[in-house]
């Protein structure tokens, strides 16, 4: 079966196009390769495009012929989307329009899509249940669930089928090293961390008075393998005519960035330098999911979602790439 993964030359693209692979699947990478690097997708066949384009899209769909969807393409910059927010809405959102738009041309009627905590904004309760109210506290969340909302329509109204996977926060790196978060710029809380450690750089935490036990923010991290995972559940139950849902995806338990910095020196043996800054416009203080939905539906368990293997894998990758120009 083949399957069209937008953004797939990213972190997440590429992991889960290598698990689909070991899975049985075709994938078929579809990236700008405006963040995506292609030398992780090497394997497989890639065709450069914008999602905006639906022409293409749709010559892909039909040419490839695809059946079946996983959208992960978009800007992932939550700091970035409070400056420019059109760049998101374009992106994220109408790049999702034209990709629905090229499905239904096409006859594909299935997808998965990549959507994001940010959705919740502060929530009132922790965890965080998928019922949750939507109060997206930046651009980023805001395109995001404006994508969730097209699709509970097109669903509706055109038969297209989806599963939504709210991700809380994806870190590590692939057990053999091979890939790992390399964004351009870096605005993830492990990477940059690990990075500082390694450079034996300052780290700048931004903020130290949020509402929490010790002032900084808390996120549920989960290993970038167990989200892969994940995605595959869904396609295999998309092809036994699952209804369309949309599911949390973590761990259920938070970490606050000072814990997260104790146990990078801890696990590193290295003392980090840290420069408290100012808060970031539109961070959350509190995302930690509740995602007994989708454990209790797919029989899906975090294999590798510790701290300790999210934080030595992503430092192994990170050492292996030191001394690459």
């Amino acid at each position: 079966m083949k399957v069209l993964v937008t953004g797939g030359a990213g972190y997440l693209g590429a992991v889960t196009s290598h698990e689909l692979k070991k899975a049985g699947f075709e994938p078929v990478i579809f990236d700008s390769l405006e963040k995506g690097h292609r030398e992780t997708v090497a394997e497989f066949k890639l065709i450069v495009g914008q999602t905006q384009n639906w022409q293409q899209l749709t010559q892909v769909l039909k040419e490839e012929k695809i059946e079946a969807v996983i959208h992960f393409a978009a800007y992932i910059e939550m700091g970035e989307s409070m400056k420019d927010p059109q760049k998101y809405f374009f992106n994220n959102t109408l790049g999702s329009l034209s990709l629905f738009k090229a499905m239904l041309a096409s006859g594909v009627k299935k997808i998965i899509f990549s959507s994001t905590a940010g959705v919740y904004g502060n929530p009132s309760t922790l965890p965080i249940k998928e019922e949750a109210p939507k109060n997206p506290t930046n651009p980023y969340g805001e395109s995001k669930l404006m994508v969730e909302r097209i699709l509970k329509w097109y669903d509706q109204i055109y038969h297209l089928k989806s599963i939504i996977l709210r991700y809380f926060n994806a870190a590590g790196a692939t057990l053999d090293q091979k890939i790992g978060e390399n964004h351009q710029p870096e605005s993830h809380l492990i990477p940059n961390l690990l990075k500082a450690l390694i450079d034996q750089k300052e780290f700048i935490l931004y903020g130290n008075d949020y509402p929490t036990s010790d002032g900084t923010c808390i996120r549920d991290y989960i290993h970038v393998l167990d989200l892969a995972s994940a995605h595959l559940l869904a396609l295999n139950a998309l092809n036994k005519n699952h209804p369309s849902d949309v599911y949390n995806l973590g761990t259920g338990k938070g970490y606050s960035n000072l814990e997260i910095i104790e146990a990078v020196q801890r696990i590193t043996g290295k003392k980090v330098k840290i420069k408290i800054g100012p808060r970031r416009p539109g961070d959350a203080a509190v995302l930690v999911a509740d995602a007994t939905k989708f454990q209790k539906e797919f029989g899906w368990r975090p294999q590798y979602s510790t701290i300790d293997i999210i934080l030595k894998s992503a430092y192994a990758w990170l050492q292996g790439r030191k001394n690459e120009p």
